[in-house]
């Protein structure tokens, strides 16, 4: 019977990463045609707003589902599930009337304090995704609670396919009916809202309708949990998003204080926000195969097997570090061609390179707050998150002022180095040592810097020998084809060679069995 739990729960959590994946995927990828269609500074207008949609998302869609789940399954029966999913359900409806009344009533103000009133038809667009956030949270969590996982999988695929086509559409109509950038905004955040009830109609009721009368008690201290663990889950998950926000109130005013004209602020405030997508797909590929092993984590750490714990947590950091690594390197290595081939043209290469850094630091703080949430440890990830924000806050303004749109890159950077330190400097000893050997790191920067170098010659020998690489977008993408296969030959042999991961680390990673096998016999070919 306990077998068959832990299986129950290895497929549930297997089938809710798939899904998240997905929808991660998506949210990153549909960025690219619609700042083609809109161009820089019709995607100005929907990044400037987006953080605010991308908080209520991350409180419906993992946050609030997660910590709501974890209150289900310790409740001991149907009736107490469901006086716990009732209680909660009334606690995050009081949460989001204050948030859609403070975005309705408050639109202007926040238009305003991002430098451009037109704003505030979109911000109150977004404040309609709030009031369908209670359903979708508690629907969400009480099925996970239950180990119903399905459910929550299918409403998430669902939210995501059904915004990125609604945007899409309002992008392309947009473009042929002679939209403004503003109303064309408008529209594309409705999205949020015509998703959430999509969402919702593929979601199962979770209200039953004949419970008991211990399905009416009130559970105590459930509100405080809901605001302490819950808003701390929701705060860390959305990490990204509130640094984006930061950058919503300073960056495109910084660049007007530091002497450019309103619209060449709001479209180069664009093609800094071109760096989103890119970030969002680095992080979603590390992140997805480090906590791949989460499941794995938890039941090690109730179970009580401190040794499996530790193994486990090494080889779930390292795994982050190496896939964070390559796909950093890579990106900054390639952007000139990625720029190209994505948006165009080549602008702001060098700031779009240095955000990419935060693709390291964002992955290594996202998996080091799973690993502590799996010992069900929440405050050192906050004061790590506040200590981040706070550095953001301070600098943004003056460094985009002095530095231009590229010292928001920096700040970035600078405030995910502020966490990842105090995580690091607060966490216990065993979480370092595995990680941080200096032979695994020494091994690290060898084949970043060898792949780096490689991938430099092979674009400097196409530019030579086929200067029609340099030429048009299809020319970048025929390129990209062959530096990037390159790049991964070059890291991935030298780390099988160097002895980078241990066999079983590699084993940790999905797929990597195949990948063994064919250097294996390619190393067995190599030494005849």
């Amino acid at each position: 019977m306990g077998n068959r739990n832990v299986n129950t729960t290895l497929q549930g959590a297997l089938i809710l990463s798939v899904a998240a994946f997905i929808a991660k995927l998506l949210s990153a990828v549909y960025r690219v045609p619609f700042q083609n269609m809109v161009g820089n500074t019709g995607f100005y207008v929907y990044q400037q707003v987006y953080p605010l949609y991308g908080i209520g998302m991350t409180f419906a869609l993992s946050g609030l589902p997660v910590f709501i789940s974890k209150l289900i399954a310790e409740a001991p029966d149907l009736p107490t599930q469901q006086a716990v999913a009732r209680q909660v359900y009334h606690w995050v409806w009081a949460l989001a009337l204050v948030m859609f009344g403070g975005l309705m009533l408050g639109a202007a103000a926040i238009a305003r304090g991002m430098g451009d009133p037109q704003l505030a038809p979109l911000i109150q667009m977004v404040a309609w995704m709030f009031l369908l956030m209670p359903e979708l949270s508690v629907g969400r969590g009480y099925h996970q609670g239950r180990f119903q996982m399905l459910p929550t999988a299918r409403s998430q695929v669902v939210e995501q396919l059904v915004r990125v086509v609604v945007i899409l559409i309002a992008a392309g109509w947009a473009t042929t009916h002679d939209w403004s950038v503003y109303r064309m905004g408008t529209w594309a955040l409705s999205g949020g809202a015509i998703a959430a009830v999509a969402a919702l109609l593929v979601l199962p009721r979770w209200r039953q309708r004949s419970v008991s009368p211990s399905g009416h008690r009130r559970i105590p201290h459930l509100g405080r949990r809901l605001l302490i663990e819950g808003g701390t889950l929701c705060l860390l998950t959305a990490m990204m998003v509130l640094l984006q926000l930061i950058d919503s109130f300073t960056v495109k005013n910084g660049l007007v204080a530091g002497g450019m004209s309103d619209l060449a602020a709001k479209s180069l405030k664009g093609v800094y926000d071109r760096a989103q997508p890119l970030v969002q797909l680095g992080l979603v590929v590390a992140v997805a195969f480090a906590t791949s092993l989460l499941p794995a984590l938890s039941e090690a750490e109730h179970q009580q097997h401190p040794k499996t714990f530790k193994r486990l947590t090494t080889t779930m950091m390292r795994i982050a570090l190496v896939i964070a690594s390559a796909a950093t390197a890579g990106l900054i290595s390639l952007m000139p061609w990625i720029d190209h081939l994505l948006f165009g043209n080549t602008a702001g290469v060098g700031m779009l390179g240095v955000y990419m850094l935060s693709i390291i630091l964002a992955t290594l703080i996202q998996t080091y707050n799973s690993v502590l949430q799996s010992q069900n440890s929440y405050r050192l990830t906050v004061v790590a998150l506040m200590a981040g924000l706070l550095v953001k806050c301070i600098g943004n303004h003056w460094a985009v002022v002095n530095f231009g749109a590229g010292g928001a890159s920096w700040l970035t950077v600078l405030s995910l180095a502020a966490m990842f330190a105090v995580i690091w400097y607060g966490s216990a000893v065993e979480l370092r040592l595995g990680i941080w050997s200096r032979d695994f790191i020494r091994k690290l920067a060898g084949c970043t810097i060898l792949m780096v170098a490689g991938v430099r010659v092979t674009v400097v020998l196409m530019d030579y020998w086929w200067p029609v690489f340099t030429a048009g977008r299809l020319a970048a993408g025929l390129g990209l084809l062959i530096a990037i296969p390159v790049g991964v030959a070059i890291f991935f042999s030298l780390a099988l060679s160097w002895q980078l991961l241990t066999v079983r680390e590699w084993l940790a990673i999905p797929h990597a069995e195949t990948v063994l096998r064919l250097w294996q016999k390619l190393s067995q070919h190599g030494g005849k």
